[in-house]
């Protein structure tokens, strides 16, 4: 008796980007951080997908759509082990993984409701104090936000 393997064929993207390795559980945080229900581009999203590095893994696929530097520090906040894929004509031109700058300029959201950055029209400013586990501590009123507190500015 002979199995038939059957899998759902996905298009290859001709121009775009890929995000791979997101964890599941962030999978959709990721989408929601980055806005894609807001695009007009084809997206096509993936979860609970076999990953041998993490059992189950989340991928993004956004045709047409090459993320900015600020984006990518906002996945890199969510997802520290995701990858890039930049796609043109069918293929990998540029393959890397996300890194969190040291400084992040108007991504994360102070927590201290007295601190100037929530108070005057202006920029929040975090420097990574430490990467495992996240801790980020704001310029300007030296609060250190850990984690899952961190609140991702939209």
């Amino acid at each position: 008796m002979s199995i038939i393997k059957k899998e759902l064929a996905v298009a290859a993207l001709e121009n775009g980007t890929v995000i791979d390795r997101i964890p599941s559980e962030q999978l959709f945080k990721v989408v929601s951080m980055l806005s894609l229900n807001t695009i007009p581009n084809s997206i096509t999203i993936g979860n609970n997908l076999h990953s041998g590095k993490l059992g189950k893994k989340g991928i993004i696929k956004v045709a047409d759509y090459f993320f900015r530097d600020e984006e990518i520090n906002k996945i890199a906040l969510i997802a520290p082990d995701a990858t890039i894929n930049v796609i043109r004509d069918y293929k990998v031109v540029e393959k890397y993984n996300v890194t969190l700058h040291d400084t992040l300029c108007g991504i994360v959201r102070c927590s201290n409701p007295k601190c100037i950055s929530n108070n005057e029209p202006m920029s929040t400013v975090f420097h990574v104090t430490n990467r495992q586990p996240l801790e980020l501590t704001c310029r300007y009123c030296t609060r250190t936000i850990k984690g899952n507190k961190i609140e991702i500015i939209q």
